[in-house]
């Protein structure tokens, strides 16, 4: 039986493979096995080879995600004004504020500011695996508007949100938003407190109109959203977030589905993932299993990217933390690489 419990808690969805295949392969974190992009997946599934729909805030029920599990984490806090016009002018605020507090009086480089402030979080104990480097991306272009994203030592990701002739004033774009939300979040009211856990509760138990019993028991949905805030009590949202993100590219990957069905509760679920690291192992096999899905109906890898990159693009321009649909994005177009060798390796030989 405790071989069995590892197999199931694995977050492919498995086409098939239960009690067939080697110990190996099914305790691999992705949802296919090495030679499953060679073949179309079984005709049952062709039908619906989809994801499930984008799991939303306060949508927890029958699956893990449910009451704030979901892509939007605004109910959370994050600074992600919809209004450009706002959005700019609180960035700009914070900025000057920042600089007034560490630089004195003028004009500040903001990127080396936000690099200033990992630092110095990292001096005074934050606990950075990863150290304090802040990564940024230019997206490939040779003509305006150009774009950037900044991912901060946590995992969280930024991008630019205005309109930015130069690269150069793309990367220091995406550093405002990404300063802004970084020093914002170490403001107190930020942490996940009894009082915020109650809340928060209380609005997902109005959202489903459930009672106070479901709250209490970590089977439900709801009882397995105060399960995971209490046990990231005194965490910021945005270090909160960073954890979400496993899950939610779980839920849109269908993999918690495909748990669901080999009968792992929510608290296995929960238990196992909390503690695991979103890393190139998992992106790899989710990447496997839309490569299943394109061979089962053509198309449907460039559908989804389609959407995706229409998601990245909204979310971008309005401010918002753009981690969830970057991996998306990310896991796509390594599903499209995984693609093309398969199709190579078919190919007849030239020689």
């Amino acid at each position: 039986m405790e071989s069995i419990r590892p197999q199931r808690l694995q977050p492919g969805i498995g086409f098939g493979a239960g009690s067939t295949g080697t110990l190996r392969s099914s305790l691999r974190p992705g949802v296919t096995m090495p030679t499953a992009p060679l073949l179309p997946p079984p005709a049952s599934l062709c039908a619906s080879s989809g994801p499930p729909p984008p799991l939303q805030l306060h949508s927890l029920h029958g699956t893990i995600g449910s009451a704030g599990l979901g892509t939007g984490m605004a109910g959370f806090g994050l600074c992600n004004p919809g209004n450009p016009a706002v959005l700019k002018e609180a960035v700009e605020a914070v900025v000057r504020s920042f600089a007034k507090h560490t630089q004195g009086y003028g004009r500040v480089n903001v990127v080396e500011a936000l690099q200033e402030f990992w630092q110095m979080k990292q001096s005074r104990g934050a606990d950075l695996r990863n150290g304090a480097l802040v990564v940024y991306e230019m997206v490939p272009s040779n003509n305006p508007p150009y774009v950037c994203y900044v991912s901060l030592p946590g995992g969280s990701c930024f991008g630019s949100f205005q309109f930015c002739p130069t690269k150069a004033e793309a990367r220091r774009s995406a550093a405002k938003i990404a300063l802004m939300n970084s020093v914002f979040n170490e403001h107190p009211s930020r942490r996940i407190t009894d009082d915020f856990i109650e809340k928060s509760v209380c609005e997902a138990l109005a959202s489903f109109n459930g009672n106070r019993e479901e709250a209490d028991n970590p089977s439900t949905g709801i009882g397995a959203f105060r399960f995971m805030l209490e046990s990231n009590k005194g965490k910021s949202m945005l270090e909160f977030q960073e954890l979400m993100t496993v899950f939610q590219l779980l839920h849109w990957n269908g993999s918690l589905k495909a748990m669901r069905e080999r009968q792992c509760s929510r608290q296995e679920v929960l238990a196992h993932y909390s503690h695991r690291a979103l890393d190139d192992d998992m992106r790899t096999q989710m990447a496997a299993d839309w490569v299943n899905r394109e061979q089962g109906l053509a198309g449907t890898i460039a559908q989804e990217v389609a959407a995706t990159d229409r998601e990245l693009e909204e979310a971008r321009l309005s401010g918002q933390e753009l981690r969830f649909h970057k991996e998306k994005k990310d896991i796509l177009m390594l599903a499209v690489g995984q693609l093309g060798a398969a199709n190579n390796a078919t190919l007849p030989s030239t020689c």
